[in-house]
């Protein structure tokens, strides 16, 4: 089967269905805030945000685009014009990898938090994601996992005898 980007189709959905994730270590500044506001005023939204579908409660979780979805929530202006509706589009992946997705879209045009950061660290590790799984799929060398790591100050982080970054 051939592949298509999700970008290909994208959905308008009420912004009522749809939830922020509880792991984005991204932050924006409020003056940055302000001028994504502007900039969805005087350009619409020119990107999608990326959301996850969960069927059971029909519902989205968003992995990239918080700060496009806080807008919508937040501007009243853009919220009538848009009619409450915010330009989606949605990946089908699991937890683990919607986490590395969220990193991915961070990681290529903005700065984290160190300890949300750590805290997904530490949740990857817990869901049985290896080093080097971690390292290939958030974007990050050794030497920042293995801080990242110490910062949680979490012994469970280091459980596995044989931790290691080389580069197998």
């Amino acid at each position: 089967m051939e592949y298509i980007s999700p970008v290909y189709n994208v959905r308008s959905v009420p912004v009522e269905k749809i939830s922020a994730n509880g792991y984005n270590p991204n932050i924006v500044a409020p003056p940055e805030m302000k001028l994504l506001e502007l900039s969805i005023w005087e350009d619409g939204y020119t990107m999608p945000c990326v959301c996850y579908y969960i069927a059971d409660k029909d519902t989205y979780e968003l992995v990239d685009g918080y700060h496009r979805y806080m807008v919508m929530k937040t501007s009243k202006r853009i919220y009538e014009r848009e009619k409450g509706l915010l330009p989606i589009v949605v990946i089908e992946k699991d937890l683990s990898n919607r986490m590395a997705s969220t990193i991915r879209h961070n990681r290529a045009r903005g700065t984290h938090n160190i300890e949300l950061m750590s805290n997904i660290v530490s949740e990857l590790t817990k869901a049985g994601m290896s080093d080097q799984w971690i390292i290939k799929n958030i974007g990050m060398d050794k030497d920042e996992l293995l801080r990242l790591k110490q910062i949680t100050g979490l012994a469970e982080l280091f459980a596995d005898k044989e931790f290691s970054l080389s580069k197998e």
